[in-house]
């Protein structure tokens, strides 16, 4: 066993080395579900192998598939074309990138956010938990109701990982939040239906939610789509229980817009976006200076991981095998831009930063499920 992992190893180190002095790294780039720009998970890959295009010394090919079916096809015709690295994003795609890598035990591959028993690809995963962290302990700092959602898109432990994180969070900042969760679905399609997260944003509303954190890939539109039409919780609407204790947000310059739609005693509504920094998509009124309806986003840097795969193999470093991604190694973490600094001010922002400190040294312990 140990003789043929070490041929694979240098089979692999000669492919690359080969392709290093032939020019440009050929990188094919599988996606999932929602296409290259969902503005979240396939886009952040996308990202991160476009930055390693633009170093130089790297060629992509994207394969966008219409079905999921059709992925093991695409996979397929990068090896056979003899690409120095294919990677495939998503879970969905392990059994597809695992056989083709099979196939081809002198070519490398990469998959995102699942582990294959290929030996030559390289599975990289993500600490989403301790991202999900930050942004719950966030939520409720800044919860005006002491009730905050989380909004799943397909109902696996993937996912739970963010719910997990995000809860732990929360209770830290505020033992007595109330934290309601609720998945779209249980299939693939759970990823790309907003209708039904909409619905789920409404029910959540009602229950007084003022904050929402959505992973849910293409789904999260219809959260944010919510927060635009409605904006703000008004004290007349809150259910029984449910009162406003705190305004945090009663000095940020809002549009007249908001003024207008969230006259008397309201609190604004926000939504924490995913894996990419979604904040600008709270800026309803195109004014960043005016209030945002993204409190912030849980990044997930796949951008980072892939750019790195790629990095390596033009190093001639490649390796298969699990590699993780936490806050030590900036896998995760959360935005803070122009969008919405005005909303999380720097005492905030020191607590969250000892937070993440405690995290990376082992203090804190972020629950996975």
């Amino acid at each position: 066993m140990k003789q043929r992992n070490f041929a694979l190893t240098l089979s692999l180190l000669a492919l690359t080395s080969l392709a290093a002095a032939q020019g440009n790294v050929r990188v094919g780039m599988a996606y999932d579900a929602g296409g290259k720009f969902d503005k979240s998970f396939n886009q952040s890959a996308y990202e991160g192998a476009q930055r390693a295009a633009k170093a130089g010394g790297v060629a992509v090919k994207d394969f966008e598939p219409s079905d999921p079916s059709q992925t093991v096809q695409g996979i397929r015709g990068f090896a056979q074309d003899g690409f120095d690295l294919t990677i495939a994003v998503g879970f969905a795609n392990n059994a597809s990138i695992t056989q083709v890598a099979k196939e081809n035990p002198d070519l490398a591959f990469g998959l995102v956010d699942d582990v294959s028993d290929a030996k030559n690809v390289q599975s990289m995963t993500f600490k989403e938990e301790e991202g999900s962290y930050l942004v719950g302990y966030l939520a409720a700092l800044n919860s005006s109701t002491g009730v905050v959602g989380f909004l799943g898109g397909m109902d696996i432990p993937l996912i739970h990982k963010f719910e997990a994180g995000y809860a732990a969070g929360a209770k830290a900042a505020n033992p007595k939040i109330s934290i309601i969760s609720q998945y779209v679905g249980t299939t693939p399609d759970a990823w790309n239906n907003p209708g039904k997260a909409k619905e789920i944003a409404a029910s959540m509303k009602a229950k007084g939610a003022d904050i929402i954190f959505a992973a849910a890939g293409a789904s999260g539109k219809g959260l944010q789509d919510y927060v635009k039409q409605q904006q703000c919780l008004k004290a007349t609407q809150l259910p029984k229980g449910v009162t406003f204790k705190s305004d945090n947000f009663k000095n940020v310059p809002k549009a007249a817009s908001y003024t207008s739609a969230c006259a008397g005693n309201t609190r604004p509504m926000f939504f924490i976006g995913v894996d990419s920094n979604q904040n600008y998509l709270g800026d309803f009124d195109n004014n960043p200076k005016t209030l945002n309806h993204g409190l912030t986003s849980m990044m997930k840097r796949v951008d980072n991981a892939v750019y790195t795969l790629i990095q390596d193999v033009k190093a001639d470093k490649f390796k298969g095998g699990q590699r993780v991604f936490g806050l030590k190694e900036g896998g995760v973490g959360y935005a803070i831009d122009q969008y919405n600094k005005a909303l999380i001010p720097s005492s905030q922002v020191a607590k969250v930063e000892a937070i993440k400190a405690k995290i990376i040294s082992g203090a804190i312990k972020v629950p996975s499920q």
